[in-house]
């Protein structure tokens, strides 16, 4: 967490908020955020930059500035971001968890909060963003280069499981446990399933239910389970419609075998042990 759906969902909020505006103020309290380069100097940086469009890759929020350069945060497992007026001096306590505050040129502050400090933020600068994702991301999976050839060829050859490749944001960029879970559903394939068995209709498959997932999550604005909040502090509702994530024990929605929990790739994972098939298909792999 959070994973495409949420940071989609934090964007889609945020941008209309943002864009357009300066940020008049900059203050980093915390050390992690920014390093190995000094909170001090890139808040510095930071001040006076106009916001021209806020863009999403991957699990990536990146603020693209009118002189070219990027603001690229990962939020990791913990960081969310909040937009608000400014209260009165004194009407709020302090949050233990704001690591970094940006005051916009009307007042209104976007503050970063993560409970367990893993994420960052990165100032690059002018041609440095599309090589810096380049070999860290794959294509959007919900854009047209996301085809299920580059997925075959992506996961051709490989032993590691299914689930675990499809993890690898190279491969889907975005895809994280909870919705490879749920795609895998979809799919009707066990995540333990040898990523390069896999054969032509199965990888369709994969593809199609990596993208009904996402689709689901967003249109859900995403899934709140412990620290996730959308900017304007709300909820996501995508956790009341999880088809084996976090279910064990629960009938499976399409058949009602119970569901189960396994790892895969070292995380926690939840699958239809009777509809996710571990075997081939009868179809050629």
């Amino acid at each position: 967490m959070p994973e495409l759906p949420e940071v989609e969902t934090i964007r889609a909020q945020l941008a209309p908020l943002v864009e357009g505006r300066s940020f008049e103020q900059v203050s980093i309290l915390d050390s992690r955020l920014t390093r190995p380069h000094d909170p001090r100097e890139v808040a510095a940086e930071l001040e006076g930059e106009e916001v021209s469009t806020l863009e999403r890759r991957g699990k990536y929020v990146v603020v693209q500035f009118e002189t070219d350069r990027a603001l690229l945060i990962h939020l990791r497992m913990t960081g969310s971001l909040h937009h608000a007026h400014r209260s009165p001096p004194g009407t709020t306590g302090v949050d233990p968890y704001r690591r970094a505050v940006v005051t916009l040129d009307n007042g209104s502050d976007v503050t970063y909060r993560d409970v367990r400090r893993f994420g960052t933020w990165l100032l690059l600068e002018p041609g440095e963003l599309d090589p810096y994702l380049a070999v860290r991301n794959g294509p959007e999976p919900l854009g047209r280069k996301f085809t299920t050839r580059f997925l075959r060829d992506r996961l051709s050859g490989r032993n590691a499981p299914v689930k675990a490749a499809l993890l690898d944001q190279r491969t889907v960029a975005g895809l994280g446990n909870i919705y490879a879970d749920e795609a895998l559903w979809h799919a009707g394939l066990h995540p333990h399933r040898p990523a390069g068995s896999l054969g032509e209709v199965e990888i369709r498959s994969v593809r199609g239910g990596i993208r009904r997932a996402l689709e689901r999550g967003i249109a859900r604005q995403g899934a709140t389970l412990r620290d996730y909040r959308k900017p304007d502090g709300g909820s996501g509702s995508m956790q009341h419609e999880f088809k084996v994530y976090g279910r064990e024990g629960e009938p499976c929605p399409r058949c009602g075998t119970l569901i189960e929990k396994t790892r895969a790739g070292g995380r926690g994972t939840w699958y239809c042990p009777a509809c996710q098939r571990l075997g081939p298909s009868r179809e050629t792999a």
